[in-house]
């Protein structure tokens, strides 16, 4: 178990190291790199802290702030996958005053709470791994060849016989020859979880889904057990996931991942100048409506208990992060109660023509290479040159500031418009070298470009 609580990656990164591991997939917003990297760091130093001073430590939250397309989520569910911590990204304008239809804000603690207990099973099912694929060789050798049960007229030699027909199939079953057989087997058909979690639900959603969870348990057609006939293949995952479930202690799995989740959670609040009053607004009942969602935000974020079907989860100590274009309003105009509980604001730059050539170039996961990879499937070499990539990142520039501005996404439009028709007839072009350069991109788009009413439609 001590394996699972550990998290020696960013426990052992400073500052410098974190930005670094983020530059591999983020270019440029050093300042909100550095800042988030600041914020990660001191976790891991309150970690290390005297018990009684530990809490009073509280999360440094974080607003930032800047056009759609910058990096703003990317940067928060890098750190997440960095941290190995709970991570859940919701939009603010889904989420309605207490009273009203909608979700409540509850309920984005209860989805971290829910990605927690994921992440640990995980985790635990690969500590089991081992083990589990014994059992499960086991149980497929059942279905395929059935053992003998002994009875006192049983001749030893037949029961021999059987044995080596397990042994061999056994083999077959190694060597994954038997993957489409049919085998017959018993599935354990789970009803869902008949639990009464009004108190813990909330919103007008969840108790919809009570309602007809309660709905099938008194109707009497709970899924029961029955035999089906499926392919070896199937059987192993079926098998597979209740032999891992057998193995998981649930009472330890949720202790984990309620420490995780209140320790270690990031909650990702997207779009929140959508629920920011606007002081430019003329009637005051929209902003009723928002300042209403803020106030319920309020106490989530300051601090409190919050149920789920799992117990009680103490936000206190959880890292919030709010994102928002901030275009019509800005942070002051969030309540002055809301603003305090994030301290610390950062503006993330639009891209520039060379953010985008560094996009297209530096990232482990960049488009190029996706491309590249994509094509290579086809049997066909894809090229790109610098003055190509150049000439690509300066179309995304120009179409983001003539029309509107979604930053690096920008470039997936432009590139799957320039490569459109070669996508379409690769198998075409099996053992060809396609090179993309200045010319060949001025050739494919420049209708497009010239054009600005077609370029705000197709780009």
């Amino acid at each position: 178990m001590e394996k699972i609580n550990k998290l020696p990656v960013l426990d052992e990164m400073v500052p410098k190291q974190i930005v670094e591991q983020l530059d591999k997939y983020i270019i440029g917003q050093d300042r909100a790199k550095k800042m988030i990297a600041i914020a990660l760091r001191s976790r891991t130093r309150r970690k290390k802290l005297p018990l009684k001073l530990k809490e009073e430590v509280f999360p440094k939250n974080i607003i930032m702030i800047g056009s759609t397309g910058v990096g703003k989520t990317e940067i928060a569910r890098r750190i997440a996958k960095l941290s190995n911590a709970p991570f859940v990204k919701v939009e603010a304008t889904k989420y309605t005053e207490v009273g009203y239809v909608g979700r409540d804000v509850e309920s984005m603690i209860r989805d971290l709470m829910s990605t927690a207990i994921t992440m640990v099973k995980k985790e635990q099912q690969k500590l089991n791994e081992t083990k589990v694929e014994s059992i499960v060789e086991n149980r497929l050798l059942d279905l395929i060849v059935p053992s003998v049960k002994k009875e006192d007229n049983q001749v030893s030699s037949f029961e021999n016989k059987v044995e080596d027909i397990r042994s061999y199939y056994g083999q077959l079953l190694k060597s994954g020859s038997l993957e489409d057989k049919e085998v017959e087997m018993t599935i354990n058909r789970k009803p869902k979880s008949m639990g009464i979690e009004l108190v813990a639900a909330g919103g007008m959603n969840d108790i919809q889904d009570v309602v007809n969870n309660m709905s099938q348990m008194f109707s009497g057609n709970s899924p029961k057990s029955k035999k089906s006939k499926v392919s070896v293949s199937q059987a192993r995952k079926i098998i597979t996931d209740e032999e891992s479930e057998k193995l998981i202690d649930q009472e330890k799995v949720i202790e984990i991942a309620r420490n995780r989740c209140e320790q270690m959670g990031i909650v990702f609040i997207d779009e929140i100048d959508k629920i920011a009053g606007r002081s430019t607004s003329g009637s005051s009942s929209p902003d009723v409506s928002r300042e209403g969602v803020q106030r319920d935000i309020l106490p989530i974020v300051e601090g409190t208990k919050v149920n789920t079907k799992w117990g009680t989860v103490d936000t206190t100590h959880i890292l919030f992060i709010a994102a928002g274009a901030f275009h019509i309003s800005k942070p002051s105009d969030l309540i002055p109660e809301l603003q305090g509980r994030f301290p610390l604001r950062v503006e993330l730059n639009d891209l520039s023509v060379e953010d985008f050539i560094r996009i297209l170039k530096e990232p482990e996961n960049s488009i190029t290479v996706q491309y590249r990879e994509l094509m290579k499937t086809e049997e066909v070499e894809l090229e790109f040159t610098d003055e190509g990539l150049k000439r690509i990142s300066e179309i995304a520039y120009e179409v983001n500031f003539s029309n509107e501005n979604i930053g690096a996404r920008r470039l997936y439009t432009v590139m799957e418009t320039l490569l459109e028709d070669l996508s379409f007839s690769a198998d075409e072009l099996k053992g060809q070298k396609i090179i993309i350069t200045k010319e060949f991109v001025d050739e494919q788009l420049k209708d497009i470009v010239k054009d600005q009413d077609l370029s705000q439609y197709i780009l």
